[in-house]
C-alpha cells in the first residue's frame, strides 16, 4: 500500500512539474515558475519517499540489527534541505524581477494550469494522508504535507494572476511568488524539525508514553515495579525498552510468561513495535516479603 501511494505521488508530480515549467516559460510568470520548482521539490520528495519506504520495509540484518526504519527520517531531512534551497532561489529571483520590472503574457493560460494543479494536488494529498495514517509512515506523511502546501500555494498563485489580469500590475506576480517561497520555507523548517527528532532518537510523544505507562501499571499484580523506561521512533517503527522487578523466588518460566504478556499488550496497542524487557529480582527474600506480595499469594 505504501509503495503504491508513493508511486502515485511520483507520477502526479512529474506531470505537474513539466506542465507548470512549460507554462511558466511561455507566460513569463515567476509565480508559475516558483510553483514548478515547488512541484519539483515535491517530485524529489515523492521519489525519496518511494525509495525510503522500500528500504525501511527491509528486515533487520547483521549490519542493521535494529532494522532500516531511519531511512524514512533521512529521506525527510534530505527533502527539507531541498525545500529550503528552492525557497531561497524563489525569493532571490522574485526580487530581481521586481527590480527589472518583468511582465507576464497570457495570464489566463497560467490560471487554468494552476487550477488543474491545485485540484490534482488536493486529491492526491488526501489519499497520501490516509495511507500515511494507516501505515504510520513518516515519508508518506511528509510527501502529503508537501502536496497539501502546494495546493494552497497554487490557490495563492491563481489569486495573484487574477490581480494581474484585472489591474494590469505585473508586480503582483512576483509578490505572489514571494508568498509561495514563504510557504515553502516554513514547510521546510517544520520537516527539518520532524526528521531530525527521529534521527536523534527523541522519545515518543507524551500521549503515547502515558498509554505505555497505563499498560505497565495494569500488570502491577505480577511485577513489583518498572523503571528505566526508554522509547524512540525510527521511521514508522516504535522501540520500547524497560526494566521490570519481579519476585526473586519465582521461576524463570513464570518471569518469561509475564514478559510475554506485557509485550503482547504493548504490541496490541502499538502494532509492530520492538520491545526489550530486562527482568530484575526484587530486594526482598521470601521470608521477609511484604504481606501483599503477589508471589506469596501465588504460592498459597
Amino acid at each position: 500500500m505504501k509503495k503504491k501511494a508513493a508511486l502515485l505521488s511520483v507520477f502526479s508530480n512529474t506531470t505537474l512539474v513539466v506542465i507548470k515549467l512549460l507554462t511558466g516559460l511561455v507566460t513569463g510568470s515567476m509565480a508559475v515558475i516558483s510553483e514548478a520548482l515547488h512541484s519539483g521539490t515535491d517530485l524529489v520528495a515523492s521519489l525519496m519517499a518511494f525509495l525510503s519506504v522500500r528500504e525501511a520495509e527491509k528486515p533487520a540484518d547483521t549490519k542493521h540489527p535494529y532494522g532500516h526504519g531511519k531511512f524514512e527520517n533521512l529521506s525527510g531531512l534530505f527533502e527539507a534541505l531541498l525545500i529550503v534551497a528552492a525557497a531561497v532561489f524563489i525569493f532571490y529571483e522574485s526580487i530581481a524581477r521586481i527590480l527589472r520590472g518583468a511582465e507576464i503574457k497570457m495570464p489566463l493560460l497560467a490560471i487554468i494550469v494552476m487550477g488543474v494543479s491545485a485540484i490534482t494536488n488536493f486529491f492526491v494529498s488526501r489519499y497520501l494522508f490516509r495511507v500515511a495514517k494507516k501505515t504510520d509512515s513518516i515519508a508518506l506523511e511528509a510527501d502529503a504535507k508537501h502536496l497539501s502546501a502546494d495546493f494552497y500555494s497554487s490557490m495563492g498563485v491563481i489569486g495573484g494572476l487574477l490581480l494581474v489580469s484585472v489591474s494590469g500590475l505585473h508586480l503582483f506576480d512576483s509578490l505572489t511568488a514571494i508568498l509561495v517561497a514563504g510557504i515553502i520555507l516554513y514547510e521546510g523548517i517544520l520537516l527539518t524539525k520532524t526528521s531530525t527528532e527521529g534521527l536523534l532518537d527523541k522519545s515518543l510523544p507524551e500521549e503515547e508514553l502515558t498509554e505505555i505507562k497505563e499498560i505497565l501499571d495494569s500488570y502491577k499484580d505480577v511485577i513489583k515495579d518498572y523503571h528505566e523506561l526508554r522509547t524512540r521512533k525510527a521511521g514508522s517503527e516504535r522501540h520500547i525498552d524497560l526494566h521490570i522487578s519481579v519476585c526473586r523466588d519465582e521461576s524463570i518460566l513464570q518471569t518469561h510468561k509475564t514478559m510475554d504478556r506485557i509485550e503482547e499488550a504493548l504490541k496490541e496497542r502499538f502494532p509492530g513495535c520492538k520491545i526489550v524487557i530486562h527482568p530484575e529480582p526484587c530486594t526482598h527474600h521470601s521470608d521477609s516479603c511484604p504481606s501483599d506480595c503477589y508471589w506469596l499469594r501465588l504460592k498459597k
